[in-house]
């Protein structure tokens, strides 16, 4: 699979939007999360194509809605701290390039436990991890 510049910086964006917060851990488990999306083996895969596809399926990463609060910076209309960006660039990178290994065991979906209630989709889920302010799945129905 090709991975244009594109696809990097998408995926970097996605990172800052939905695991700044997080330790370093916690942002390659979020990455990888996209990754296992892109590489699921599909020609045509649902959850999109390519990291800049995933990333940007309507309503899969919060952090890309327009009514997000993060989306003025994803979307280049606000400027995102250089530091920050640059570092979910380096994880962004190392994990496309595999570089790092999956902490998440495959996982192709997780929630923030900041969220009052778990979606409905992670009662039926395999649970694989548990990281800073996320729990992450596989196998969800």
């Amino acid at each position: 699979m090709t991975v244009t510049e594109k696809d990097r910086d998408v995926l970097a964006r996605t990172i800052w939007g939905e695991a700044r917060g997080e330790s370093a851990g916690g942002r390659v488990a979020v990455a990888w999360t996209i990754r296992n999306r892109v590489l699921d083996g599909k020609t045509s895969s649902w959850w999109g194509e390519g990291y800049a596809g995933v990333c940007q399926k309507p309503y899969q990463f919060s952090c890309w809605n327009k009514n997000d609060p993060n989306f003025p910076y994803l979307s280049g209309a606000m400027e995102i701290p250089f530091r920050e960006l640059a570092q979910c660039r380096i994880v962004a990178d190392q994990v496309i390039d595999g570089k790092v290994q999956d902490p998440t065991s495959g996982a192709t979906h997780y929630y923030a436990l900041a969220m009052k209630t778990p979606p409905a989709w992670a009662a039926k889920a395999k649970q694989t991890l548990k990281l800073g302010g996320h729990v992450f799945f596989k196998d969800v129905p």
